[in-house]
């Protein structure tokens, strides 16, 4: 089992907490050092999201075709020439073209090894594996956290070290994994990906989660250095926590197989709301209290909707994780979108409470899958 949980969590770190999440950790240098305005910045970081939408589209195509062990080095080489095109670019154009592929890694490798954990572990270990390796967020995000802090000037150079990384984990993977070829789709591939009505609820919790978790996503840092006075150290410790606590998701697995996965979707949704509350209490423990309950709870939720996908979708697991997670983004992109508005047009008070209210629903779900 370790041998397919560890690079597989390597690969999202690189993939997720390198390629997509640290540009936004690393905009206002980069901003700054390109000269980009706040509307520049915003488009490019808007590809990461449109680059993720679309590999999720294609990835069960490509899985379907040759296999998830090719999708995964596809995703590793993706990451790699995304963070040395950001190290390297020299304009806006270059840059947008190295965000962009660095968001394609993402969505090319959550299900490619959703389909691993489902062709190489025991049925029983699945829902384990899924969850752990799915805190590769997690894990990266604590590793770029201080990368940040130590050479936040030096955006160049950690974008050329976490390149450095994903070259060595593309190599651990290509060791470690075995070139087995996916199951096909024995229908049509629509007729794999069309979902049925536990699938349409499956799809609706995971875009009402990334609807309602945009707003800390996008603008929990800024709340907190603009509105609630905290340094940028600050600001970043909160983002480390964020990730610490995320490792907590990998329980969802035993969790899941404890309680069931209604229950574990119900839970998460109730904590992901209160996190939402908690950042607007005025003082800095309750901003770090709600990067705890928010980084565990948005990678248990996770976990939750793809071990919820891999169970509707046997054995065509990766169209299930593609069709989950892209509901997932679309949420994500429209809910930034309207949480900007929100913010402008009333204050970060009411919107974080309005989209904590939103996230709520979630708890109206039924979830219906066999256990």
């Amino acid at each position: 089992m370790k041998k397919i949980i560890f690079p597989g969590i390597a690969l999202i770190s690189v993939c997720y907490a390198f390629g997509r999440f640290s540009y936004g950790l690393f905009m206002p240098e980069i901003s700054e050092s390109l000269q980009l305005n706040d509307t520049q910045s915003g488009a490019i970081n808007s590809a990461t999201y449109i680059a993720y939408c679309l590999s999720l589209i294609i990835a069960p195509m490509i899985i379907n075709r040759i296999g998830h062990y090719p999708v995964i080095q596809m995703a590793g080489i993706s990451a790699i020439l995304g963070l040395l095109g950001i190290a390297l670019s020299p304009n806006a154009l270059v840059l947008t073209i190295a965000v962009f592929l660095a968001g394609l890694s993402t969505g090319l490798a959550s299900p490619a090894l959703g389909n691993t954990v489902y062709a190489e572990l025991q049925p029983e270990q699945h829902a384990r594996g899924n969850s752990w390796i799915n805190t590769g967020t997690s894990f990266g995000i604590i590793v770029s956290g201080p990368i940040y802090l130590l050479f936040s000037e030096y955006w160049r150079w950690s974008y050329i070290f976490f390149a450095v990384l994903g070259v060595l984990v593309l190599l651990w993977n290509r060791r470690v994994l075995s070139p087995r070829k996916t199951e096909p789709c024995t229908k049509s591939l629509w007729a794999c990906m069309k979902p049925t009505r536990p699938g349409v609820a499956l799809l609706m919790a995971s875009l009402l989660t990334g609807f309602s978790s945009a707003i800390y996503w996008t603008f929990a840092r800024s709340f907190l250095t603009d509105e609630k006075g905290a340094s940028d150290s600050e600001a970043v410790l909160f983002w480390i926590v964020m990730g610490v606590l995320g490792i907590l998701g990998g329980c969802a697995g035993r969790i899941i197989e404890r309680i069931g996965i209604g229950r574990s979707y119900h839970v998460g949704i109730l904590l992901l709301a209160i996190s939402l509350g908690v950042i607007i209490l005025p003082s800095m423990t309750a901003s770090l209290t709600s990067a705890v309950l928010f980084g565990s709870t948005y990678i248990f939720l996770t976990s939750v909707f793809i071990v919820w996908a891999t169970r509707l979708f046997r054995p065509n697991t990766s169209i299930g994780i593609s069709l989950a997670f892209l509901a997932l983004g679309a949420g994500q992109f429209f809910g930034s979108s309207i949480a900007g508005y929100t913010i402008d047009a009333f204050s970060n008070t009411t919107a974080f409470i309005a989209f904590a209210v939103l996230g709520l629903f979630g708890l109206l779900i039924r979830v219906k899958v066999a256990e």
